[in-house]
C-alpha cells in the first residue's frame, strides 16, 4: 500500500521545500507533504537537535545546520530557494525579514515560490507579535470554551484542534492552492496561515447553529461536546472505557435493543427531560461488562460503538492493522501516510543529514 523511501511516487513528486526548522505546525505540514512525495531539506540552527529517528514528525528530511545569521550563508539560502517551489516558516512576523529572507526579497530571484509563513495569531493584528501556544489559539477563537464537561472548566484537546487541525492543515491546503494557482500564472505568493483563523474555520459549524440558536453556550449540553448521553464515553467492568454515537434514530434504537436499555427509554433520544435517566441507564449497563466483552457484542454493528484504546493499544486493533495504519522504519513503529491515493501511493522517505548548501544547489540545477 505504501512504497520505501527510494521509490516513492506520491502526488507531489518533484516538488521542492525548503523548511526552516521550528515547533508545532509546521514540523508537522511538512512531513505531511514529504509523505505525499515532496523533497524537503530543513534548515536547522547550528545548535539544533532535528533528525532523531523517534520523532515521527520529522520524518523524510534532509537537514542542514546553518547560521542564518551570516550574510555568507543567507546568499547561500537565497540560491538554494531559486531552485525551490514551496518555502515553510513558522517564526514571529519579521524574522525572516531581519534575516534577508523575507518573501520580498526572495520573490525577487524566484517569483514563482511559493512563501509558506505558519504563526498562531497571523503576519499582522494586535497580537501578531505576542507569544502563545495552541491554547491560547483556540481560546481566543471560542473553540476551547466550547469543549469540557458541564460546570467544569474547559478542557484543552492536546494541540490537534489549534496546531494540527488550524494550523498545519489549513497551510498544506494554502500551499496546495497556491502551487496550483502559480502552475497558470508563473508567480508565487505568500500563504499567511495562522492557527486562530483555522480554528475559527474549524468553528463553522457550531457558529451556525448558534446563530439557528440552536447551540448552547454552557459546555456539555449540546449533543457533540457530551452533552447527550447517546454521543459520550461510558465506564467499563474493567475500568476502561467505550464510546458511543448513535445520532441517527434508527442507530439509537439498535444500541438500546442491543444492550437492554429498559423499552420506555427508548424513545428518550430527542427528549433531553429524559437524558438524565437515560444516561444513568447507559452508565449501569455498560459497567456491567468488561470493554472487550462490549466490543465482542457491539464492534461492528451499526449501534456507533468503539472501544476507547489508548495509544500503545491503537496499533494492536485489527481494524487499524487492516489499514496499515502504521509502518516499521528501522524498528520505529511510524504512523503511516495519510490521506492514501490509489495511482501515485505516498511513502515514507528516509531522513539525513547533510552539510553543504553548495552540494544542495548543484544537485537541484542538475535534476531541473
Amino acid at each position: 500500500m505504501f512504497q520505501s523511501d527510494q521509490t516513492s511516487s506520491g502526488p507531489l513528486r518533484g516538488i521542492r521545500v525548503v523548511e526552516f526548522a521550528g515547533l508545532g505546525p509546521a514540523p508537522f505540514a511538512c512531513m505531511l507533504l514529504s509523505d505525499m512525495g515532496a523533497e524537503i531539506i530543513r534548515i536547522d540552527r547550528l545548535d539544533g537537535r532535528g533528525g532523531s529517528p523517534l520523532d515521527i514528525v520529522g520524518r523524510g528530511r534532509k537537514t542542514i545546520h546553518l547560521d542564518l545569521k551570516d550574510s555568507l550563508v543567507t546568499e547561500q539560502v537565497i540560491e538554494l530557494l531559486e531552485q525551490a517551489d514551496v518555502l515553510v516558516e513558522g517564526f514571529r512576523p519579521g524574522v525572516m525579514e531581519r534575516l534577508g529572507l523575507g518573501p520580498d526579497v526572495v520573490a525577487q530571484r524566484n517569483p514563482r515560490l511559493v512563501y509558506g509563513r505558519m504563526t498562531g495569531w497571523g503576519q499582522e493584528g494586535p497580537l501578531a507579535q505576542a507569544a502563545g501556544h495552541d491554547i491560547n489559539y483556540i481560546s481566543l477563537t471560542g473553540t476551547l470554551a466550547a469543549i469540557g464537561e458541564r460546570n467544569g472548566k474547559p478542557l484543552q484537546p492536546l494541540n490537534l484542534v489549534g496546531d494540527y487541525g488550524g494550523g498545519s492543515l489549513y497551510l498544506v491546503t494554502g500551499i496546495l492552492a497556491a502551487l496550483l494557482e502559480a502552475r497558470e500564472s508563473g508567480r508565487g505568493q505568500v500563504v499567511d496561515a495562522a492557527i486562530c483563523d483555522g480554528a475559527l474555520s474549524l468553528m463553522s459549524y457550531n457558529q451556525s447553529l448558534t446563530l439557528r440558536g440552536l447551540y448552547s453556550e454552557e459546555r456539555g449540553t449540546n449533543v457533540l461536546d457530551g452533552g447527550a448521553p447517546y454521543y459520550t464515553t461510558y465506564e467499563t467492568a474493567d475500568g476502561k472505557y467505550v464510546s458511543v454515537g448513535p445520532i441517527e434514530p434508527k442507530f439509537f434504537s439498535l444500541l438500546c435493543q442491543r444492550i437492554g436499555v429498559p423499552q420506555e427509554l427508548w424513545g428518550a433520544q430527542s427528549d433531553k427531560s429524559q437524558w438524565p435517566q437515560l444516561r444513568d441507564s447507559f452508565a449501569f449497563i455498560f459497567k456491567t461488562r468488561t470493554r472487550d466483552a462490549w466490543c465482542a457484542l457491539l464492534e461492528g454493528s451499526d449501534a456507533c460503538f468503539a472501544p476507547v484504546l489508548t495509544l500503545r493499544e491503537s496499533p494492536t486493533h485489527s481494524h487499524i492493522r487492516a489499514r496499515q495504519g502504521f509502518v516499521d522504519i528501522e524498528g520505529v513503529m511510524h504512523t503511516a501516510p495519510a490521506p492514501r491515493f490509489s495511482r501515485t501511493p505516498s511513502g515514507i522517505k528516509s531522513s539525513e543529514a547533510v552539510t553543504s548548501v553548495a552540494d544542495l544547489i548543484r544537485a537541484w540545477k542538475h535534476a531541473r
